[in-house]
């Protein structure tokens, strides 16, 4: 099996030198285990230790919030200051001992920011959510001012400097699933009239803008990675056609690897692909290769991989350098090492079902399922395949009521 998965076991180096020890990837998941202050918890600790155990060449953790007044989940870890670097410290080491590097994802929610915790929530424009009956979690963003618009490129920045210092290997901008870089950049979502909005280099500034203070920040050789949406798969949305432009852009100005997905919280497109795609497993291998004409900056996908076969063809064609994954780390903690000794060479994810339509279409019950199975895995327990899908729903409602008496 070594010999059939050359690829995926073989190490790929960066063009600054950072050496990623094999091409299997856990992207981020929004794990919110982090305490009522925001600092990193000995459950979320003890879940990267497990991962980084599991045979991965990269994790890259989920939404790290740049302002402790702009949350998009309950129990995020935030990171503005130095105040819970010794536990971040902690988090970093996770991996020590192992072949894997944890990377940091640094994130804003923006518009997708639930109201019952947050008091304040601020987008590129005032556009509302449009979830249906769920809208009302959902407060309409206030526009940000342009000192505001300042004032979060430094935070970034700020942010990405902190975990370095706290021994992190790599940072990512969460460009992706219509957070706040995304609204930026969509024309859905951002109908400013200066020069943060408009035209595709208008609203790419904001982005292009944290990279560089980011840069100036963390030095030449420290690696930068963005995740950024293919599309936002909504009329009038973000399109193929700019993200490859602003994929270009970020290329030129020297970014060292870029994710792609795809999609936001009102089409969030790895949850409803079509069968034939899933049947693919590589979500956005069609765009990856249009992506691929005007960069040869390192490019990852993650949604739908499933078997190692379509993850050692897929980089045996040269589209992608990086294969990502989230899910599948959830559901089995090992499979990396698991694939690449060959023991292990599909992973079969469940999707549990309560028999409400309006819940079960949405995904609701689903992401709750899987952040139950991350808190398992930080206790120190295997993922359960049997847990209740009721008892789920009950538990992630309590806890957004709970979290609503410390709004922000």
């Amino acid at each position: 099996m070594q010999q059939k998965l050359k690829h995926l076991s073989s190490p790929f180096t960066l063009k600054n030198g950072t050496v990623i020890s094999n091409r299997i990837v856990k992207s981020a998941t929004s794990e919110i285990l982090g305490n009522m202050k925001g600092a990193p918890t000995p459950t979320l600790i003890n879940l990267y230790r497990r991962w980084a155990e599991g045979g991965a060449g990269l994790l890259i953790t989920g939404n790290i919030m740049v302002d402790s007044k702009a949350l998009g989940e309950p129990n995020n870890v935030v990171v503005e200051d130095k105040t819970h670097v010794e536990l971040l410290k902690t988090w970093a080491q996770a991996a020590a001992g192992t072949d894997a590097q944890i990377w940091t994802q640094i994130n804003h929610p923006g518009r997708q920011a639930i109201g019952l915790i947050n008091r304040k929530v601020v987008a590129p424009s005032s556009v509302p959510l449009k979830l249906g009956p769920m809208s009302s979690m959902f407060a309409k963003p206030k526009a940000l001012e342009e000192d505001e618009i300042l004032d979060l490129i430094e935070r970034y920045a700020t942010t990405a400097g902190i975990l370095k210092e706290a021994g992190f290997l790599g940072v990512q901008i969460h460009g992706a699933h219509g957070y706040l870089v995304s609204q930026f950049l969509s024309p859905r979502t951002n109908i400013r009239t200066d020069k943060w909005g408009g035209s595709l280099n208008n609203r790419a500034r904001f982005v292009l803008e944290i990279y560089r203070k980011m840069r100036t920040k963390l030095g030449a050789d420290y690696p930068i990675s963005i995740k950024i949406n293919s599309a936002d798969f909504q009329r009038g949305g973000f399109t193929e056609e700019e993200s490859v432009q602003v994929i270009k852009m970020l290329s030129e100005e020297g970014i060292d690897m870029i994710e792609i997905s795809g999609g936001t919280y009102e089409a969030p497109a790895m949850m409803f692909s079509k069968q034939s795609t899933r049947e693919r497993e590589a979500y956005f291998i069609d765009y990856t290769e249009k992506a691929r004409k005007v960069t040869e900056t390192p490019l990852m996908v993650t949604g739908g991989f499933r078997t190692a076969a379509a993850m050692e063809y897929t980089l045996a064609e040269g589209a992608i350098d990086l294969v990502g994954a989230a899910r599948p780390f959830i559901l089995y903690p090992n499979f990396p090492k698991e694939m690449l000794n060959g023991t292990l060479e599909k992973v079969t994810l469940e999707v549990p079902k309560t028999g409400i339509k309006f819940i079960d279409e949405r995904g609701l019950l689903e992401l709750g399922w899987y952040e139950q199975q991350l808190r398992r895995i930080g206790e120190g327990k295997d993922p359960k395949l049997s847990l209740s899908p009721f008892n789920v729903l009950t538990a992630t409602t309590r806890s957004i009521i709970q979290k609503s008496f410390r709004k922000n």
